[in-house]
């Protein structure tokens, strides 16, 4: 050990030394071999680079463990170890921000609120920094400007200056409050320590809002994630990136600490702006692509929201109980009553208002120019935002199983047409989901005639089913697994009672099912199966149309495409054999976006309109030629349906536009007559 202490201190010593001078004076740190074309390089190159090493491990805690060997010493190596581990923690990095060579000030030192010695170390390591910049004719700026830590460190002239700038342009504080001015210095800062939370939190759980500040704390603020991001729409709500929202969450998460710590309790007001946060998210998860440190803020809005719901913390929310009741629901007879009242009547009663609205002129006014929000708007305005684009109508009276007769959760559909049907032919099976069969149930029935029409022996689930992914997105983890478990044990025993159909493909209608049905195992289900969405496995049939003409496509891809082995618009041009333009952006229907937070939904269909009414613009030409927008998704083919009056483009589901033009505009009736017509075999499960 003395030699290893000896070792490092003449390392520290020489740390600037170029190795050069170290070689000419005979301290060759490594082999002659090694130091070819790095004779420039000081000491301090070479240990950044690990060219040279130095190990506590080799070098001392091996000695450590001969010295204090047995049993007998081991409480004096887990002290030792102890000891490391707290020195490590404690040490203070310097991290230097995109200013390198530009003379500005711009670094972080992140420290451990609950260790005082590394704070004074690091504040030491401020100072040093500052005068050190100083020195080299720099200043004491940076990219987002001077904050409380370098305040101290700004010349006295340089802030009275700006001070008296600040009362000239901006005398009511709206900018920057408080910013460059007495009491903005670290006087009154105060940082929890996460460390603290297992010790101190009375009401807050480690593992929850640990996991969530876990989550988030490698946030570089580097603002990728922006362009991406649904909800942030700059010219409507600039404040909800996800970038925002990381540097929101941390904020909270120490104000939730800092009552905690304190014992005052913590405001009610706190756990409401949390879901704020939390809500303005609709979890597509394209964050998670252009972000440097792996941020996916979908899962951290998931997380926040279950928090909230297992600290009964959550606002009540009609929308929300609404749509997770019809979600939830499995007894036929409450699915047609919950689809009567909100879908038959409901969306009625919202045209209805809509038209009011537009009358008097309400709803113009958030469409062309949404209002920016922190928080919840009141509840007039709310109402607005909920009637300001109509529901879509002329949806089919009654659920696809209904029309079926399938509703039976005992029985298991085979839907096959015998004149078609030989020993080749494929059988699959098909998770319609909640979108296709209970909403817009003229898309399930659309991939079912489809099938039909190919011969192909489709196999549907027993009665209703969810997958499980609304819930687990709207924080009801527990619900969504409980779902997903229930469905794997009952797709279990489906394969067993229909083992003499080789059954290789699933397939479904939907991207959040797809995202949800992958976590299925489906593979251990139906052996050596695959998970296909019903577009990839058309083109796979070489369907397609032929000589469609009088319309123009626009393609709306959804956040969750369901298309994952073929690239979604190769596939759609292919199937509809003509040029279909993409439509970039976000609906914002969002699954149930649209009746949670209709103000959210708004600013996010305010950008979706301006790309329908440019894509649609190119696509005419000056002419007056109709277009349809198409997409892979009901909940997308809801909120694009909304577009159509002030647009002028026709939103429909691919598969039904292609059943349209394939099998008749009387599609649906043929099909449902037919498949009951003989056409469907009911199995006793």
């Amino acid at each position: 050990m003395a030699a290893a202490q000896t070792r490092w201190q003449w390392l520290i010593e020489h740390l600037d030394t170029p190795v050069a001078a170290l070689a000419a004076g005979g301290h060759c740190p490594l082999p002659a071999e090694k130091l070819a074309g790095r004779e420039r390089d000081t000491l301090f190159h070479l240990l950044q680079d690990h060219s040279l090493r130095v190990s506590w491990k080799q070098e001392v805690r091996a000695c450590l463990a001969d010295l204090f060997g047995g049993r007998p010493f081991a409480k004096v190596i887990e002290a030792i170890d102890a000891a490391h581990r707290q020195a490590l923690r404690g040490r203070v990095f310097v991290a230097l921000h995109m200013h390198a060579g530009d003379g500005n000030v711009h670094t972080n030192l992140p420290v451990n609120s609950d260790n005082y010695a590394m704070l004074q170390e690091a504040a030491e390591a401020v100072a040093r920094i500052m005068r050190l910049a100083e020195s080299l004719d720099g200043v004491i700026s940076g990219e987002h400007g001077i904050g409380i830590t370098k305040l101290e460190f700004l010349p006295a002239e340089r802030v009275t200056a700006f001070q008296a700038y600040k009362q000239a342009v901006d005398p009511h504080g709206h900018f920057n409050k408080g910013k460059l001015l007495p009491g903005a210095d670290l006087g009154n800062a105060y940082t929890p320590s996460f460390s603290l939370l297992g010790a101190e939190s009375l009401i807050l759980e480690h593992s929850d809002v640990g996991a969530i500040a876990d989550s988030v704390k490698d946030c570089l603020r580097c603002g990728k994630c922006k362009p991406v991001c649904a909800t942030h729409v700059p010219r409507a709500n600039l404040l909800y990136s996800p970038r925002n929202k990381i540097l929101a969450t941390s904020l909270l998460i120490e104000a939730f600490l800092y009552e905690e710590q304190t014992r005052r309790g913590i405001s009610i007001e706190h756990f409401d702006e949390f879901g704020d946060v939390a809500d303005h998210c609709t979890v597509c998860h394209k964050c998670a692509n252009p972000c440097p440190v792996d941020i996916d803020f979908g899962n951290v809005s998931i997380a926040m929201r279950n928090f909230l719901r297992r600290h009964g913390k959550r606002r009540f929310n009609a929308g929300a109980k609404a749509s997770m009741l019809f979600l939830n629901a499995t007894d036929p007879r409450s699915i047609n009553a919950a689809r009567k009242l909100m879908i038959d009547w409901g969306y009625r009663a919202q045209r209805v208002a809509h038209g009011v609205a537009k009358t008097l002129g309400l709803a113009g006014q958030q469409t062309r120019r949404p209002p920016a929000t922190t928080g919840k708007p009141p509840v007039r305005a709310q109402v607005i935002h909920f009637i300001n684009k109509p529901m879509p109508g002329k949806l089919p009276k009654k659920a696809s199983r209904a029309l079926l007769d399938i509703e039976d959760p005992r029985i298991v559909p085979v839907i096959r047409d015998a004149a078609k049907v030989t020993e080749d032919s494929d059988a699959v099976f098909y998770f319609p989901g909640c979108g296709s069969e209970r909403l817009f149930s003229q898309v399930g029935l659309a991939t079912q005639a489809m099938l039909f029409e190919l011969g192909v022996q489709t196999v549907l689930p027993p009665g209703y089913l969810c997958c499980g992914y609304p819930q687990t997105a709207a924080g009801e983890e527990d619900k969504g697994q409980a779902i997903t478990t229930a469905n794997r044990v009952l797709f279990h025993r489906v394969a067993h009672t229909l083992n003499y159909l080789d059954i290789k493909t699933v397939i479904v209608s939907c991207g959040t099912c797809m995202d949800q049905l992958q976590k299925y195992e489906f593979g251990n289900i139906f052996p050596g199966c695959r998970l296909l969405d019903i577009h990839e496995y058309l083109l796979e049939r070489g369907v397609r149309l032929e000589g469609v003409s009088g319309v123009r496509y626009m393609y709306h891809d959804p956040c969750h495409t369901p298309m994952k082995t073929h690239a979604p618009l190769k596939v759609v041009n292919t199937l509809m054999a003509a040029p279909v333009a993409l439509n970039e952006r976000c609906c914002g229907e969002s699954g149930t976006l649209a009746v949670t937070r209709p103000d959210i939904s708004t600013q996010v269909r305010f950008r979706k309109e301006e790309e329908m009414r440019r894509g649609a613009g190119h696509l005419r030409a000056g002419g007056d030629v109709p277009v349809k927008v198409l997409t892979s998704c009901p909940s997308c083919l809801q909120g694009l349906s909304r577009f159509g009056p002030d647009t002028g483009v026709e939103a429909d589901y691919i598969v039904v536009e292609m059943a349209r033009h394939l099998l008749g505009e009387e599609w649906m009736e043929n099909y449902v007559a037919r498949a009951n017509n003989g056409g469907i075999e009911r199995v006793l499960l």
